[in-house]
């Protein structure tokens, strides 16, 4: 059987995600907003104050990969750090009042993006498509090995 990207799952998730982050990043630009940016932004708008690993944990981003965001957030004036009260090797991630102002606006721009995406399909299939991308990504993390910390 032949490889055939476009009946290939992972390739049209891959192409999807990507054509999503182009018009998000089209979006939030005009915010100082940076696509890689966003999902630490909607995690500390639910809850401000988390540590790093704690992001790490809720978003499945790599460490080193949220490290790097999370200084070119600070750098950015997005967040600020503080040392964390009852862990010493830790440090808590705070929202800037910039952040924390744009929070309206960057949601809005996610919200467009996502209409302006779905909007061949009806609401039924808008909400079977979420409830399939759901479950693909449950399943996905149910198999996925777990590497011990380093």
């Amino acid at each position: 059987m032949a490889f055939k990207k476009n009946e290939s799952a992972g390739y049209l998730a891959n192409h999807m995600a990507r054509l999503f982050a182009q018009g998000l990043s089209a979006r939030i630009k005009p915010l100082g907003i940076v696509p890689g940016q966003f999902p630490a932004l909607l995690a500390l708008w639910e809850q401000d104050g988390l540590t790093q690993k704690e992001l790490v944990d809720r978003l499945d981003i790599e460490q080193a990969t949220m490290a790097n965001t999370l200084s070119r957030m600070e750098r950015d004036g997005l967040i600020r750090r503080t040392r964390h009260p009852a862990d010493a090797r830790a440090q808590q991630i705070w929202l800037t009042a910039a952040a924390r102002s744009m929070r309206q606006a960057a949601q809005d721009a996610a919200i467009r993006q996502n209409s302006q995406a779905l909007s061949d399909l009806s609401a039924a299939e808008r909400k079977q498509f979420i409830d399939l991308m759901t479950r693909v990504i449950g399943a996905m993390q149910a198999d996925t090995p777990q590497t011990p910390p380093s």
